[in-house]
């Protein structure tokens, strides 16, 4: 995936770039709340203006399902862009016609303007290629950054592609060539920490992943469901019965792919799913009685930190434990932290992706630490399913 062609050395002085973000970021009240999105974003908009491009932004925002919604609008978004890049940014209350050709054409060698909400027009969901050749009709160059994007095949990220010169921007090459160090060409030993609530979410994820790791490392409700399947007592942990045999299969594949599955050794369990519940921690195997497991005890704690010292990559996708309440966040945290010591120290490639998972290494302090933090949801996990995703594979086709 790291070959796709990107923008960078590309002669774009005096040309109009068409640049596909993904600026769908939290707000309330009209206000942008979080602008990690934007500050990922900015550098390939600031490298654009410096060479001289005229920088068409287009994004979506929320799901008005086609219609216009002045709830919906980009322009605050615009407003936090300019923000973030300490320049201004103009902005076009519509992404194709009369009003954005105007506001394109009006437009200086280095401007940035912003183009209103894709999803106002329901052509763009269904990647209908006369709605692409709109953009065309402006644009000179396309750039696709926007990662989180390229799972759906949609006019702003595949048809748009057939009508101009399209390229990966800084952003998206960066996150490709990233998850290319985890899944393409990996330094070993290599192993997966792979959590979540339940197996039946992750069951492509593990089978995708098995042929490639050394071992998968399995956290979270989904532990306990493997637990299962070795006939230990969970007590009134979260599980799911019906995929026992899923489990089994599993950790059959794995063992004819020598793969390990990493299961804990100890768990704390508590009588009360809530914050700071009485909790004890107990052995693998020892009865929870009604407890319920929200996390790995001390020792499992104390046998990744071990793993994670011998290994040269790891990819993280989910939490090992109840994360959002305290203290069931401790064994998510400490071994967070010391997958980003080794990675401080040279010593270990860390590639992280998935909502829980950037919330658990944010709340630990360690997001900085890391190799690389993807902020796609689906894209990310369709990824690690082995999927093809449209908008990059749209890009590939450019080679």
């Amino acid at each position: 995936m790291s070959n796709v062609p990107s923008i960078e050395g590309v002669d774009v002085a005096g040309k109009t770039v068409l640049v596909r973000a993904d600026l769908n970021v939290p707000m309330e009240n009209g206000r942008v709340t979080d602008t990690v999105r934007i500050d990922r974003f900015a550098p390939t908009a600031t490298y654009l203006a410096d060479q001289g491009a005229r920088v068409v932004i287009i994004s979506h925002f929320g799901r008005p399902k086609g219609v216009r919604n002045p709830s919906m609008t980009l322009e605050p978004v615009a407003k936090a862009l300019a923000k973030s890049l300490g320049r201004e940014v103009g902005f076009a209350e519509d992404c194709v016609g009369e009003v954005a050709e105007k506001a394109v054409w009006a437009m200086n060698d280095g401007d940035i303007v912003m183009l209103e909400n894709l999803r106002f027009h329901p052509d763009e969901t269904e990647n209908s290629d006369a709605f692409a050749l709109r953009f065309a009709v402006f644009s000179d160059i396309y750039v696709n950054d926007a990662f989180s994007c390229c799972h759906r095949a949609h006019a702003s990220t595949v048809a748009v592609t057939k009508h101009l010169p399209s390229y990966a921007g800084l952003s998206l090459k960066k996150e490709l060539d990233a998850l290319d160090a985890v899944l393409g060409a990996p330094k070993r030993p290599i192993a997966a920490l792979v959590g979540g609530a339940k197996v039946s979410s992750k069951i492509t994820v593990l089978e995708a992943l098995i042929p490639t790791m050394d071992a998968i490392i399995v956290g979270g409700g989904m532990a306990n469901t493997f637990l299962l399947a070795q006939g230990f007592p969970i007590g009134g942990s979260l599980a799911e019965p019906d995929y026992v045999d899923t489990a089994k299969k599993i950790m059959d594949t794995a063992e004819k792919n020598d793969c390990e599955i990493v299961l804990p050794v100890d768990l704390v369990v508590a009588e009360a799913f809530a914050a700071n519940a009485p909790n004890e921690t107990v052995a693998v195997g020892q009865d929870p009685g009604k407890g319920m497991i929200l996390d790995v005890g001390a020792d499992s704690i104390q046998d990744l930190t071990n793993r994670l010292a011998n290994l040269k990559t790891l990819l993280w996708n989910g939490p090992l434990g109840a994360f959002e309440m305290e203290p069931f966040g401790d064994g998510t945290f400490a071994v967070a932290k010391a997958a980003a010591d080794l990675t401080k120290q040279g010593k270990l490639i860390t590639v992280a992706g998935g909502g829980d998972t950037v919330a658990a290494l944010n709340q630990a302090g360690v997001s900085d630490d890391f190799t690389y933090i993807s902020t796609a949801g689906g894209a990310f996990l369709e990824w690690l399913e082995g999927k093809e995703l449209p908008g990059v594979a749209a890009l590939n086709e450019q080679n």
